[in-house]
């Protein structure tokens, strides 16, 4: 009798196990904007999203109890992020005096470098600075503060690396005109070392398209260029319009070779203002790859769809990119709805 019993308690093990073997897993999800592990909307703008090691790194523009500088979180699966620390902090001579805006990383010749702008002292400008760390959550210390000087703004600066492993450089002049910002991407080549440009900037893109005209008595930028290449294409997102305004979005363009000539998508723009849905202004992307290999589009949007413009107060929010049969770029983004992934 006892026997028989165990037989059927084994005969029962088997089967419990084989049944949730066999269950149906229940997929991960996240909603927009992305979250601390306390629960807390990422208050971060600009944000750049980098991995290493099977961790991914966020940073991005922000304010710091500590001063001028750039806060780090860390993530394993992309969507609850970990405080890290300070990625870096104004030293005591630099020589920024305010404005510390949209870091970037780049993992290259095995250092880590970062580009960030900042307000320039005596200067009605903001130039791009580049720092350097061993390790991707730093801390970074300046290696050329300017990076380099073209008598003119130069902000939002983005690294790409080339299969051959030529590094390129796409920035946002920026400025004004009587009482018009402007704002215009322009790619150059860099030497080796990064200690500089290796030929003059040649001009990327402007706002031009129906879409980059909503405010054009006020506003007629494009910036935030990030660039990636996809077989043999070269592909760049940008942001255009003003980020504390209304229709802030992102665009695409491609190009044969990373100094263009770049064309915009017709369809432009991938992403923006949809009060319907809850979002205003998504806008100044990164691209990353997910753990389960698909790309994602980490951007910032207003914390609150309805506050009265100008409004800087912008979270993180992610969704998903792919290429549709025809190797069009799309995103089924902007969300505000519950969105499972695949990891």
């Amino acid at each position: 009798m006892k026997y028989y019993r165990f037989l059927c308690l084994l005969a029962s093990c088997i089967l419990a196990f084989g049944c949730k073997q066999n269950m149906p897993q229940e997929r991960k999800s996240y909603t927009n904007p992305l979250k601390t592990e306390e629960g807390n909307p990422l208050y971060i703008a600009d944000p750049f999203v980098y991995q290493h090691d099977s961790v991914y790194y966020l940073t991005g523009t922000t304010t710091l109890p500590e001063g001028e500088g750039f806060a780090c979180y860390t993530s394993t699966d992309l969507i609850t992020w970990k405080y890290h620390g300070l990625l870096f902090q104004k030293t005591e001579n630099h020589i920024g005096t305010g404005a510390y805006w949209a870091p970037e990383v780049e993992y290259y010749n095995g250092k880590f470098y970062m580009t960030y702008s900042c307000a320039i002292k005596g200067r009605d400008q903001l130039l791009t600075c580049l720092a350097v760390s061993d390790k991707p959550g730093g801390p970074f210390t300046d290696l050329h503060a300017p990076w380099f000087d073209l008598g003119y703004s130069a902000i939002d600066a983005d690294i790409f690396v080339d299969d051959d492993g030529t590094p390129y450089v796409y920035f946002s002049k920026n400025g004004a005109q009587d009482t018009i910002t402007t704002g215009e991407l322009y790619a150059a080549k860099l030497k080796r070392d990064l200690s500089g440009l290796d030929g003059e900037p040649v001009f990327v893109s402007g706002a031009a398209q129906d879409w980059e005209k909503v405010r054009w008595n006020k506003n007629r930028c494009n910036e935030g260029a990030f660039v990636f290449k996809h077989d043999g294409r070269y592909y760049m997102t940008y942001s255009a319009n003003d980020t504390g305004y209304e229709y802030y979005g992102i665009g695409i363009s491609t190009a044969e070779h990373p100094l263009g000539p770049w064309t915009k998508y017709a369809s432009n723009p991938l992403m923006t203002t949809d009060l319907k849905q809850g979002i205003s202004s998504p806008g100044h992307n990164s691209i990353v790859k997910a753990p389960d290999g698909s790309l994602y589009i980490i951007y910032h949007r207003h914390a609150d769809a309805s506050c009265t413009k100008p409004n800087w107060d912008r979270v993180v929010c992610m969704d998903r990119l792919y290429f549709d049969e025809k190797g069009t770029l799309k995103s089924n983004g902007p969300s505000n709805t519950p969105q499972s992934v695949g990891w």
